[in-house]
Protein backbone atom coordinates (compact mmCIF):
# COMPACT_ATOMS: atom_id res chain seq x y z
CA UNK A 1 0.00 0.00 0.00
CA UNK A 2 2.91 2.52 0.50
CA UNK A 3 3.98 2.43 -2.88
CA UNK A 4 0.37 3.88 -4.19
CA UNK A 5 -0.28 7.31 -4.47
CA UNK A 6 -3.32 7.44 -2.90
CA UNK A 7 -5.91 10.19 -1.51
CA UNK A 8 -5.84 10.30 2.53
CA UNK A 9 -9.85 9.42 2.55
CA UNK A 10 -8.73 5.91 0.53
CA UNK A 11 -5.91 5.19 2.75
CA UNK A 12 -7.64 5.89 5.58
CA UNK A 13 -10.59 3.46 4.13
CA UNK A 14 -7.99 0.54 2.92
CA UNK A 15 -6.29 0.80 6.48
CA UNK A 16 -9.66 0.42 8.12
CA UNK A 17 -10.69 -2.63 6.21
CA UNK A 18 -7.00 -4.47 6.51
CA UNK A 19 -7.73 -3.88 10.29
CA UNK A 20 -10.93 -5.51 10.09
CA UNK A 21 -9.67 -8.70 8.23
CA UNK A 22 -6.76 -8.53 10.75
CA UNK A 23 -8.70 -8.94 13.58
CA UNK A 24 -11.69 -10.52 12.34
CA UNK A 25 -11.98 -12.83 15.89
CA UNK A 26 -12.01 -9.68 17.84
CA UNK A 27 -15.11 -8.24 16.14
CA UNK A 28 -16.64 -11.68 16.46
CA UNK A 29 -15.51 -11.79 20.07
CA UNK A 30 -18.78 -8.83 20.11
CA UNK A 31 -20.70 -10.80 17.56
CA UNK A 32 -19.63 -8.27 14.40
CA UNK A 33 -17.91 -9.10 11.05
CA UNK A 34 -15.48 -7.33 9.56
CA UNK A 35 -16.33 -5.72 6.26
CA UNK A 36 -15.68 -7.29 3.10
CA UNK A 37 -16.93 -5.35 0.50
CA UNK A 38 -15.11 -3.40 -1.27
CA UNK A 39 -16.48 -1.23 -5.03
CA UNK A 40 -13.90 1.10 -6.57
CA UNK A 41 -15.00 3.59 -8.75
CA UNK A 42 -13.26 6.12 -11.38
CA UNK A 43 -12.03 6.23 -14.99
CA UNK A 44 -9.24 4.01 -16.04
CA UNK A 45 -5.27 4.20 -15.44
CA UNK A 46 -5.81 5.36 -12.17
CA UNK A 47 -5.09 2.25 -9.51
CA UNK A 48 -8.20 0.17 -9.09
CA UNK A 49 -6.55 -2.79 -10.15
CA UNK A 50 -3.01 -2.12 -8.39
CA UNK A 51 -5.34 -0.91 -5.39
CA UNK A 52 -6.88 -4.82 -5.08
CA UNK A 53 -3.57 -6.15 -5.81
CA UNK A 54 -1.92 -4.28 -3.09
CA UNK A 55 -4.66 -5.44 -0.61
CA UNK A 56 -3.68 -9.55 -1.41
CA UNK A 57 -0.47 -8.35 -0.55
CA UNK A 58 -1.05 -6.65 2.79
CA UNK A 59 -3.70 -9.49 3.84
CA UNK A 60 -1.03 -12.41 2.68
CA UNK A 61 -4.01 -13.54 0.62
CA UNK A 62 -4.67 -15.29 -2.55
CA UNK A 63 -6.19 -13.32 -5.36
CA UNK A 64 -8.66 -14.78 -7.25
CA UNK A 65 -9.38 -12.40 -10.95
CA UNK A 66 -12.75 -12.77 -12.29
CA UNK A 67 -12.59 -14.05 -16.49
CA UNK A 68 -16.24 -12.93 -17.79
CA UNK A 69 -15.11 -14.90 -21.06
CA UNK A 70 -15.01 -17.81 -18.40
CA UNK A 71 -18.37 -17.03 -17.00
CA UNK A 72 -20.93 -15.61 -19.55
CA UNK A 73 -22.28 -17.71 -22.48
CA UNK A 74 -24.68 -16.96 -25.38
CA UNK A 75 -26.90 -20.02 -23.70
CA UNK A 76 -30.20 -19.53 -21.70
CA UNK A 77 -29.17 -19.84 -17.80
CA UNK A 78 -25.60 -21.04 -18.21
CA UNK A 79 -24.07 -18.34 -17.31
CA UNK A 80 -25.71 -18.16 -13.90
CA UNK A 81 -24.63 -21.27 -13.27
CA UNK A 82 -20.84 -20.46 -13.93
CA UNK A 83 -21.54 -17.38 -11.56
CA UNK A 84 -22.48 -19.75 -8.74
CA UNK A 85 -19.88 -22.42 -9.01
CA UNK A 86 -17.47 -19.78 -9.09
CA UNK A 87 -18.61 -18.69 -6.18
CA UNK A 88 -18.92 -21.85 -4.44
CA UNK A 89 -14.87 -21.92 -5.22
CA UNK A 90 -13.78 -19.11 -3.55
CA UNK A 91 -15.89 -19.84 -0.33
CA UNK A 92 -13.44 -22.47 0.41
CA UNK A 93 -10.63 -20.31 1.40
CA UNK A 94 -10.13 -16.82 2.49
CA UNK A 95 -8.99 -15.08 -0.76
CA UNK A 96 -9.45 -11.50 -2.51
CA UNK A 97 -11.56 -11.83 -5.17
CA UNK A 98 -10.94 -9.14 -8.25
CA UNK A 99 -14.01 -8.29 -10.71
CA UNK A 100 -12.45 -5.60 -13.05
CA UNK A 101 -14.81 -4.01 -15.03
CA UNK A 102 -18.34 -4.56 -12.88
CA UNK A 103 -21.08 -3.29 -14.53
CA UNK A 104 -20.54 -6.15 -16.71
CA UNK A 105 -22.50 -8.27 -14.74
CA UNK A 106 -23.95 -5.79 -12.10
CA UNK A 107 -26.10 -3.66 -14.85
CA UNK A 108 -29.41 -2.04 -13.53
CA UNK A 109 -32.01 -4.26 -14.26
CA UNK A 110 -34.50 -1.79 -15.14
CA UNK A 111 -32.66 -0.83 -18.47
CA UNK A 112 -35.33 -1.68 -20.79
CA UNK A 113 -32.43 -2.68 -23.53
CA UNK A 114 -31.25 -5.25 -21.43
CA UNK A 115 -32.53 -8.90 -21.87
CA UNK A 116 -34.17 -11.12 -18.98
CA UNK A 117 -31.26 -13.24 -19.17
CA UNK A 118 -29.34 -10.38 -17.79
CA UNK A 119 -31.35 -9.58 -14.91
CA UNK A 120 -31.21 -13.26 -13.94
CA UNK A 121 -28.14 -13.01 -13.80
CA UNK A 122 -28.00 -10.32 -12.05
CA UNK A 123 -30.22 -11.64 -8.91
CA UNK A 124 -28.19 -14.12 -8.92
CA UNK A 125 -24.81 -11.92 -8.08
CA UNK A 126 -27.19 -10.47 -5.82
CA UNK A 127 -27.63 -13.67 -3.82
CA UNK A 128 -23.97 -15.07 -3.97
CA UNK A 129 -22.88 -11.76 -2.58
CA UNK A 130 -25.11 -11.77 0.25
CA UNK A 131 -23.85 -15.46 0.93
CA UNK A 132 -20.05 -14.50 0.57
CA UNK A 133 -18.45 -15.04 4.15
CA UNK A 134 -16.44 -12.54 5.24
CA UNK A 135 -13.07 -13.85 5.19
CA UNK A 136 -13.52 -13.62 1.46
CA UNK A 137 -13.29 -10.31 0.27
CA UNK A 138 -14.75 -9.33 -2.68
CA UNK A 139 -13.39 -6.39 -4.66
CA UNK A 140 -15.36 -4.93 -7.85
CA UNK A 141 -13.81 -1.97 -10.00
CA UNK A 142 -16.08 0.44 -12.20
CA UNK A 143 -15.34 2.88 -14.89
CA UNK A 144 -19.18 3.37 -15.35
CA UNK A 145 -20.89 3.32 -11.93
CA UNK A 146 -23.92 5.04 -13.23
CA UNK A 147 -24.43 1.74 -14.90
CA UNK A 148 -25.06 -0.46 -12.02
CA UNK A 149 -27.61 -1.97 -10.78
CA UNK A 150 -28.90 -0.26 -7.38
CA UNK A 151 -29.23 -3.61 -5.40
CA UNK A 152 -25.98 -4.31 -6.55
CA UNK A 153 -24.14 -0.80 -5.23
CA UNK A 154 -25.65 -1.18 -1.95
CA UNK A 155 -24.16 -4.47 -1.16
CA UNK A 156 -20.99 -2.60 -1.19
CA UNK A 157 -19.91 -1.55 2.68
CA UNK A 158 -17.24 0.36 1.03
CA UNK A 159 -17.07 2.96 -1.93
CA UNK A 160 -14.02 4.57 -2.79
CA UNK A 161 -13.33 6.98 -6.07
CA UNK A 162 -9.71 6.60 -7.16
CA UNK A 163 -10.21 9.66 -9.24
CA UNK A 164 -7.21 11.67 -12.04
CA UNK A 165 -3.95 12.28 -9.61
CA UNK A 166 -3.18 15.58 -8.76
CA UNK A 167 -0.07 17.07 -9.90
CA UNK A 168 1.61 16.84 -6.32
CA UNK A 169 0.62 12.82 -6.56
CA UNK A 170 2.13 12.36 -10.32
CA UNK A 171 5.38 14.61 -9.51
CA UNK A 172 5.73 12.05 -6.09
CA UNK A 173 5.08 9.10 -8.81
CA UNK A 174 7.89 10.48 -11.29
CA UNK A 175 10.19 11.21 -8.26
CA UNK A 176 10.27 7.60 -7.33
CA UNK A 177 10.30 5.61 -10.81
CA UNK A 178 12.91 8.51 -11.66
CA UNK A 179 15.36 6.71 -8.48
CA UNK A 180 15.23 3.38 -10.52
CA UNK A 181 17.75 4.72 -13.08
CA UNK A 182 20.21 5.40 -10.65
CA UNK A 183 21.70 8.55 -13.28
CA UNK A 184 21.00 12.00 -14.13
CA UNK A 185 17.96 12.79 -16.10
CA UNK A 186 18.66 16.58 -16.76
CA UNK A 187 14.99 17.11 -15.52
CA UNK A 188 13.61 17.44 -11.81
CA UNK A 189 10.71 15.25 -11.40
CA UNK A 190 8.35 18.42 -11.78
CA UNK A 191 9.50 19.29 -14.71
CA UNK A 192 9.84 16.01 -16.83
CA UNK A 193 6.08 15.88 -15.28
CA UNK A 194 4.92 18.64 -16.98
CA UNK A 195 6.89 17.55 -20.18
CA UNK A 196 4.86 14.65 -20.71
CA UNK A 197 2.17 15.68 -18.98
CA UNK A 198 0.40 12.18 -18.30
CA UNK A 199 -3.43 11.90 -17.87
CA UNK A 200 -3.32 9.06 -15.50
CA UNK A 201 -0.48 6.93 -13.44
CA UNK A 202 -0.60 3.75 -16.13
CA UNK A 203 0.43 6.41 -19.13
CA UNK A 204 3.20 7.43 -16.55
CA UNK A 205 3.83 4.16 -16.52
CA UNK A 206 3.70 3.59 -20.22
CA UNK A 207 6.60 6.78 -20.27
CA UNK A 208 9.21 5.10 -17.89
CA UNK A 209 9.05 1.51 -19.26
CA UNK A 210 9.15 3.24 -22.42
CA UNK A 211 12.87 4.15 -21.10
CA UNK A 212 13.94 1.23 -19.95
CA UNK A 213 13.29 -0.55 -23.12
CA UNK A 214 15.00 2.24 -25.24
CA UNK A 215 17.77 2.04 -22.38
CA UNK A 216 17.84 -1.75 -22.60
CA UNK A 217 18.63 -1.49 -26.18
CA UNK A 218 21.26 0.94 -26.73
CA UNK A 219 23.49 -1.18 -24.40
CA UNK A 220 25.15 2.14 -22.50
CA UNK A 221 25.95 3.96 -26.22
CA UNK A 222 23.54 6.86 -25.38
CA UNK A 223 23.07 8.92 -22.20
CA UNK A 224 20.33 8.72 -20.05
CA UNK A 225 19.94 12.25 -20.59
CA UNK A 226 19.90 12.20 -24.53
CA UNK A 227 17.42 9.45 -24.44
CA UNK A 228 15.53 11.32 -21.69
CA UNK A 229 15.07 14.60 -23.98
CA UNK A 230 14.12 12.22 -27.61
CA UNK A 231 11.42 10.00 -25.92
CA UNK A 232 10.14 13.25 -24.54
CA UNK A 233 9.52 14.44 -28.42
CA UNK A 234 8.77 10.74 -29.67
CA UNK A 235 5.95 10.92 -26.56
CA UNK A 236 4.75 14.35 -27.75
CA UNK A 237 4.20 13.01 -31.65
CA UNK A 238 2.49 9.71 -30.60
CA UNK A 239 0.23 11.49 -27.41
CA UNK A 240 -0.39 14.67 -28.59
CA UNK A 241 -0.81 15.92 -25.26
CA UNK A 242 2.30 18.35 -25.16
CA UNK A 243 2.47 21.69 -25.49
CA UNK A 244 4.43 24.73 -25.84
CA UNK A 245 7.56 25.21 -23.55
CA UNK A 246 7.09 21.78 -22.76
CA UNK A 247 7.60 20.01 -26.05
CA UNK A 248 11.49 20.36 -24.95
CA UNK A 249 12.64 22.27 -21.66
CA UNK A 250 16.65 22.95 -21.59
CA UNK A 251 18.03 20.24 -19.15
CA UNK A 252 20.59 22.64 -18.18
CA UNK A 253 18.04 24.69 -16.85
CA UNK A 254 15.68 22.04 -15.56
Amino acid sequence: MSSLFLDKKVQAACGELIEEQHRADVLRAHGLEPRHRLLLVGPPGNGKTSLAKSLAYELALPLFVVRYDAIITSYLGDTATRLRRMFDFVRTEPCILFFDEFDALGKERGDLHETGEIKRVVTTLLLQLDDLPSYCVLVGATNHPELLDRATWRRFEIKLELGKPTDDQMTDYFALRMKEFNDNFGYTAKRLRAAICPKNFSEAEDFFMDIHRRRALAHGNVTLRTLVKDRIGAWASQHGSVTGDDRSPDPSTA
